[in-house]
């Protein structure tokens, strides 16, 4: 990636036995994909999991905003 400043990029995932799109900014998506690797997990999987712990909340954020804020929260540094 050239430059971290990109508009966001639709994706379409099927979670929890539904298809949903999600936008995210690629500097993001490549960072759920690193994610998920480390997890042994595909992508949408690792998506569910976020969704079904950002729905527990009293106040849930929207699945691109619980994505962005689990990624800073529970990935480590480079």
């Amino acid at each position: 990636m050239d430059s971290p400043y990109h508009p966001p990029v639709k994706r379409s995932l099927s979670i929890a036995g539904h298809q949903t799109s999600i936008s995210l900014e690629p500097l993001f998506w490549d960072m759920l994909k690193s994610a998920a690797a480390r997890e042994g997990l595909a992508i949408a999987a690792l998506v569910a999991r976020i969704d079904a712990e950002r729905i527990k909340s009293p106040t849930p954020p929207g699945l691109a905003s619980a994505i962005r804020v689990w990624l800073v929260v529970k990935s480590p540094l480079p």
